[in-house]
């Protein structure tokens, strides 16, 4: 493979900071470590093989090959046939801004800002509180994009980010999947947030309980997780109630949380709100089932339904006499 690109070891190779900034938050260590060579390897015109990268960076060959999947999917090189095209990420950003895509111009953001001084004020602070006020172009279009398209508040767009830091980073496919959950939770002010936050506290502490309760020895899935969420947020059950459906399951050999659901669905759907109505509905139905089992054993049954012959002793002594 050839490098291209742009002479003496003693030179420079340049990084684009729009890479630091833009691109590397994604990639991992691996797929950094090849496209730093790759740059300096396209600055002096240089060859080598992926079998060569390997033996120079100390990789396995197919961590070689998977860094430049990784890098060709993120759009910073172009694999041809026999040569890599590194991209020059300066003019990429300057494309991908004044190109028709889901996020606003930089006009329409200077816009949007002049119109609303608040939101102007938001993004700078996020910029400076997350950026060390070295925020990327982008950002600044992808975040007047976010106010458009989720309707949040400017207090709700800075808690984002925070919410984003505190937890996974400030990558842009994650910061989007949060605001999306957001989003479907009709958040918009921070009125929302806040009885959203106190939602999603209860709901970690319910998990937690119900993990400790039933001895698991692994985090919920996905699919558990929905479920408890919807028993506190929905169906607005406090553990106390989820806990007595946990204690029915004590009698199954392999309780799992569709069990549960069955049971705490059935109290929802009858409309039964506090601990007490629960109790009295669960004891009126094992009364019921009992007096129908007892109905049904008293029942006469068919077979041996009539009336038997009775014998006396002269009977006997006739059949001997006939004999």
């Amino acid at each position: 493979m050839k490098f291209e690109v742009h002479r003496s070891l003693y030179s420079d190779t340049l990084l684009p900071d729009i890479f630091i900034t833009e691109y590397m938050p994604s990639l991992d260590a691996d797929s950094v470590k090849v496209y730093l060579y790759c740059l300096y390897l396209a600055k002096h015109n240089k060859q080598a093989s992926s079998e060569e990268l390997s033996k120079v960076l100390g990789m396995e060959p197919e961590k070689v090959k998977s860094a430049f999947v990784q890098l060709e999917a993120l759009g910073v090189l172009i694999r041809l046939d026999n040569s890599i095209e590194l991209v020059d990420l300066k003019e990429k950003e300057i494309r991908k801004i004044y190109r028709m895509k889901t996020t606003s111009t930089p006009e329409e953001a200077l816009q949007n800002t002049e119109k609303n001084k608040k939101r102007n004020e938001i993004i700078t602070a996020i910029n400076n509180t997350f950026f060390q006020g070295l925020m990327s172009p982008s950002w600044y279009t992808d975040i007047d994009a976010w106010f458009d398209r989720y309707k949040f508040d400017e207090d709700v767009m800075f808690a984002l980010f925070q919410h984003c830091y505190n937890h996974n980073g400030l990558n842009k496919n994650y910061i989007t999947k949060v605001a999306e959950n957001w989003y479907s939770k009709n958040i918009k002010n921070s009125f929302d947030l806040d009885n959203y936050s106190i939602q999603y506290e209860k709901f970690k502490d319910v998990r937690k309980r119900i993990i400790k309760k039933l001895k698991l020895n692994r985090n919920l899935t996905q699919y558990e997780d929905e479920f408890v969420e919807k028993w506190v947020t929905e169906f607005g059950y406090d553990f106390d109630i989820i806990e007595l459906a946990l204690r029915k399951t004590t009698s199954k050999i392999n309780p799992n949380f569709n069990y549960i659901n069955s049971i705490i669905s059935d109290w929802h759907k009858n409309g039964l709100k506090t601990k007490d109505e629960i109790m009295l509905y669960d004891k009126q139905k094992k009364e019921a089932m009992a007096k129908k089992q007892t109905e049904e054993a008293l029942e006469v049954p068919q077979r041996g339904n009539f009336k038997q012959r009775q014998y006396d002793d002269e009977f006997f002594d006739s059949l001997y006499e006939n004999k």
